[in-house]
């Protein structure tokens, strides 16, 4: 039995693999890459945390991997990049988030993702969680996440956890200045209601609210219904 038909039979709602045709609205699986040194990198240089989450948003040793530079050559278009990662053991959506512009994902191990459109969102800026689609992402897969795509952290398929190398545009997911972060308030009070999600730079999220440490960074409460579990 392989993994995918494994989730499927453990879960009471559908998992589809990036190469089938409903991850088309939400990305598309990049060929063409040589993912192995920037794995080969993450296996070396990272390592997957006893319990929750690490992210990094730079890390000067996957950026100066042949694959980056060819990334910010040809599927950034000279744009500045960022590399880092994101290791760990979640298994739940607990929110989600999206940018301006896409995110590329690597699969250090095999992962899965929840996701969800942006157009979704309703006025008051919520979304049922039940709405969200889970997709597997196998080993060496590399993945464009569109901007209008809402995501959050890999999800793990087993024991261990999960490793994912992280591209996005440079200062994406770093702090707000005090003037950005002011900034963001005048324009929500001015009824620019999708300022209130901007919890960082190029970072806008809603979470569920029994995700207590995103709540308490800002983020709104805007994930509703069940805080959706993957068994594996």
């Amino acid at each position: 039995m392989n993994k995918l038909t494994d989730l499927n039979n453990k879960n009471n709602f559908p998992i589809y693999s990036v190469h089938d045709g409903a991850f088309r609205t939400y990305g598309r699986v990049v060929t063409g890459l040589d993912t192995s040194g920037i794995i080969s990198c993450m296996e070396r240089c990272t390592k997957i945390p006893e319990e929750g989450n690490i992210y990094v948003a730079s890390v000067p040793e996957l950026e100066e991997e042949p694959v980056v530079k060819k990334m910010y050559e040809v599927l950034y278009g000279g744009m500045s990049l960022q590399a880092g990662y994101c290791n760990g053991k979640n298994s739940n959506l607990n929110g989600l988030e999206y940018h301006k512009g896409s995110e590329i994902n690597i699969a250090v191990t095999d992962f899965a993702l929840m996701l969800g459109h942006s157009w979704d969102l309703t006025e008051d800026l919520s979304y049922v969680s039940d709405w969200a689609q889970v997709f597997y992402v196998e080993k060496g897969t590399a993945i464009e996440l569109y901007q209008t795509t809402m995501h959050l952290s890999p999800l793990k398929v087993c024991d261990e956890g999960f490793m994912a190398a992280v591209i996005l545009p440079k200062g994406t997911n770093t702090p707000l200045s005090d003037e950005e972060k002011a900034a963001r308030n005048k324009a929500y009070a001015d009824g620019l209601h999708e300022a209130g999600l901007l919890l960082q730079r190029n970072k806008w999220v809603i979470a569920h609210p029994d995700r207590e440490p995103l709540i308490k960074q800002g983020a709104h409460p805007g994930v509703l219904g069940e805080n959706r579990e993957l068994k594996y």
